[in-house]
């Protein structure tokens, strides 16, 4: 071959440092490129098939090396949608291919991503700059789990949450022994107790009739002056309407005074305008009764009360005290002193605003302070990422070599940052020097096979 092998091996030289200048410029242009992944390239000499005395070295070729691999910087981002996958995988995404009634049509083959600067669009999907679409996996409300193994795409309704009427009340209290009422005097026995002959009506008949088992508004002064405040908390009925409830307890038996047993009883202002012989505030129609060591006896199960509160009814609400939620210990301030009072219903409320949350979820927040999980993020592996076949805007696509996605939790996606291009430019410039460098000794190849050629042909002459 001599000279022309010489020329033909030059030229090789030249289109794979052409190449590599061409992967270099994508590489510098996409330097600020959210989720970019540079391009290398990798070098292959071609060698004659020949006896090993006889080979010389061939010419080269150029191929692309991804580096999907490579980890670009992670910076914090002020958009709470933004994310960044710390480690491997891929957001897994749609792409759009058409409208069908203003919303979208999107293909069947799922595409990957490392671009997280996914922003809501005008009809609540999750969009990134390329154009791809978020999917994940839908959260179940009642388990609060994923639901599935097939990515949705994400979509986020500006509709109002609904509202959750009150089921359950919380309520965990320490009844002093002896309930320092504004009639208790702790010299005589039986004055911390609630009196039914105070009244007009009996109050303490469990459970309660049309005539008893509550308190008239003309007794309600006496009845203060006998119990002692047991806190108030704002519950919602079905239209998610809040209803602010208040609780009494008043203490009716006691051992010191000859009963067998300590007993108290829970009431609630039902109707705060009440007048005469109207009921004021009503029994939740359960006997709470103690041992001698201030543990409760009764009730064994949690008390389901039917509340009437200023014409608000919430039915079959669950007073949830567990085994030792309620006890009566001594306690020298004579108070009820509450550790917990809370309930699990709410108000309707309005979406304002979506965010990732830490466990790699898309979360709502609503006007009403509730946050639901709408879905957790896809992510996606691959044996072979390297093999991933790139197309425009920062997407992949799963090919043979490749293999197929594995599906893995979301635990890796960071919320409110994104993940930078992984090209460092002064690598680059060092790069493209020294491949100017080995292009400009190929050209010096080249002319030098011609002066040679030249030579050859002066012979003739």
């Amino acid at each position: 071959m001599g000279i022309f092998g010489a020329l033909n091996n030059a030229v090789s030289g030249l289109q794979s440092q052409a190449y590599a200048l061409e992967q270099i410029s994508g590489n510098i242009a996409n330097s600020q490129t959210v989720g970019y992944k540079r391009a290398e390239t990798s070098f292959a000499d071609m060698v004659a098939d020949a006896a090993p005395q006889r080979q010389v070295p061939g010419g080269v070729t150029a191929s692309t090396r991804a580096t999907n691999d490579v980890q670009g910087s992670v910076q914090r981002s002020d958009v709470e949608t933004f994310m960044a996958i710390q480690g491997d995988g891929y957001f897994v995404v749609a792409q759009q291919i058409g409208e069908v009634d203003n919303r979208p049509v999107f293909d069947d083959t799922d595409a990957y991503t490392r671009r997280g600067d996914f922003e809501i669009d005008r009809s609540g999907y999750l969009v990134n700059g390329a154009g791809y679409f978020l999917q994940g996996l839908p959260i179940d409300p009642t388990t609060g789990n994923p639901q599935g193994s097939a990515p949705e795409t994400v979509q986020i309704q500006s509709d109002f949450l609904a509202a959750l009427p009150t089921t359950q009340i919380d309520y965990r209290v320490n009844l002093a022994r002896f309930p320092l009422t504004a009639d208790a005097d702790v010299d005589v026995p039986g004055s911390e107790l609630l009196d039914p002959t105070d009244f007009t009506n009996d109050p303490t008949v469990v459970p309660a009739t049309a005539t008893d088992g509550f308190i008239q508004a003309a007794d309600v002064p006496v009845f203060l002056q006998n119990t002692v405040a047991g806190g108030a908390t704002t519950v919602f009925d079905e239209s998610g309407a809040p209803v602010n409830i208040q609780f009494r307890w008043a203490k009716t038996a006691s051992v010191g005074n000859g009963d067998p047993a300590d007993q108290w009883q829970l009431y609630y202002l039902s109707d705060s305008t009440a007048t005469g012989t109207d009921p004021a505030w009503r029994s939740t129609e359960t006997t709470y009764t103690f041992a001698t060591d201030g543990t409760m006896t009764a009730p064994t199960t949690d008390p389901v009360v039917n509340f009437q509160i200023n014409g608000s009814t919430l039915n079959s609400v669950r007073m949830r005290h567990d085994s030792d939620g309620v006890t009566q210990f001594s306690d020298p301030s004579g108070n009820a002193q509450l550790t917990s009072l809370s309930q699990n219903g709410y108000a309707a409320g309005e979406l304002i605003g979506v965010s990732i949350s830490e466990a790699g979820r898309v979360v709502a927040a609503y006007s009403n302070g509730q946050v639901v999980d709408i879905a957790e993020v896809a992510i996606a592996t691959f044996n072979g990422d390297s093999q991933l076949r790139k197309t425009e805007g920062g997407g992949f696509l799963a090919t043979r070599e490749s293999g197929d996605p594995i599906l893995v939790d979301a635990s890796d996606v960071v919320g409110s940052a994104l993940e930078m291009s992984n090209v460092d430019i002064s690598n680059e410039f060092t790069k493209l020097i020294v491949t100017q460098q080995a292009y400009s000794a190929s050209t010096r190849i080249v002319s030098v096979s011609d002066e040679m050629m030249q030579e050859v042909l002066g012979m003739v002459r």
